[in-house]
């Protein structure tokens, strides 16, 4: 099997046993992203500022697989209140491009550091 760590700067630095992404073949399958500032390793205030950092830092590692985030083909998104769906729809539609990739929004209990919202997904990237 041909798998290669993916691990960039541009977003945080894993706090667990865990790799930013790892790429088997023309597949990326990104470990899960909450919004951790990537410099000061700290939490953004609120949930907009949150959704935006998880997108950036996704999008962060996509670049670094040699791929967008348009080449996601599932989505997963946790959130700690499903009442912040619509919110992140559209900002959601700030970072992708119809086709949209398949998705899921699960509610969930509580999050890493507290975090109010979580994503990870799976890439795949046309040979």
């Amino acid at each position: 099997m041909n798998r290669a760590i993916i691990q960039t700067s541009k977003a945080p630095a894993a706090i667990g046993t865990y790799s930013q992404a790892v790429k088997v073949g023309n597949t990326v399958y990104l470990s899960g992203q909450i919004g951790l500032d990537p410099q000061s390793m700290q939490l953004v205030d609120g949930i907009e500022a949150q959704v935006v950092r998880v997108f950036d830092n996704l999008q962060a590692v996509c670049e670094a697989a040699g791929a967008s985030l348009n080449d996601i083909a599932k989505l997963n998104i946790f959130l700690t209140d499903l009442g912040h769906f619509a919110l992140v729809n559209e900002i959601m539609a700030r970072y992708f491009q119809q086709p949209y990739p398949a998705r899921a929004a699960v509610g969930v209990a509580s999050l890493p550091r507290g975090a109010l919202v979580e994503m990870d997904g799976i890439v795949v990237i046309a040979a």
